[in-house]
């Protein structure tokens, strides 16, 4: 699937997985990380996304 913003999105994109064929893919990585309960890397500042915890306990911990 392409993807008209990939451009733009890249360069807001913080994730640091360099192996994901969804960086800049919003639309498949938003689903791809609902289907594991996650959130994706764009939720998390720098230091949190380092971590690779994308769950949403985790989110709600740094941001409570």
């Amino acid at each position: 699937m392409s993807c008209d913003n990939l451009i733009s999105n890249l360069a807001s994109c913080n994730c640091s997985y360099e192996p994901c064929g969804r960086k800049g893919k919003c639309c498949q990585c938003l689903v791809y990380h609902q289907r594991l309960g996650e959130l994706p890397a764009c939720y998390f500042s720098a230091a949190q996304e380092k971590t690779f915890d994308r769950s949403i306990s985790y989110f709600i911990k740094c941001n409570h």
